[in-house]
């Protein structure tokens, strides 16, 4: 069965672009364009793993985190926080309980080989 995962980003093309890798390399993804959504999601499809921007309409990516994190079916799915704004993506992700995170832009081998490395962990 193949690892589901989540990407929730608000610019579409990379939102795309990620959920498109990510199918190449064997995983199921599916997306969302803003924090709201992808909590929704994630709730209803309970994803293996979610790759989260920190800047989003409606809902920050660290405060889905923190959402997430509260929520005893969903708290143990590894989140990795993304985002352009390198100065607060760290303090951001510890803050939040976030698992990781990755700056943008990012490599796809950069990308899978995080992915990798916590979906084999969560399960």
């Amino acid at each position: 069965m193949k690892k589901k995962i989540l990407v929730v980003d608000d610019e579409a093309s990379l939102l795309k672009l990620t959920l498109l890798r990510l199918e190449v390399s064997g995983y199921e993804a599916f997306g969302a364009a803003d924090g709201k959504a992808g909590l929704e999601l994630a709730r209803q499809k309970i994803p293996d793993l979610i790759i989260l921007d920190v800047i989003l309409p409606g809902m920050y990516g660290d405060e889905v985190t923190k959402t997430l994190k509260k929520d005893v079916s969903l708290k143990q799915i590894p989140i990795i926080l993304i985002s352009a704004e390198v100065e607060t993506l760290e303090a951001r992700t510890r803050e939040s309980g976030a698992d990781c995170y990755l700056r943008k832009p990012f490599e796809t081998k950069e990308l899978l080989g995080m992915v990798e490395k916590h979906i084999s962990s969560g399960s």
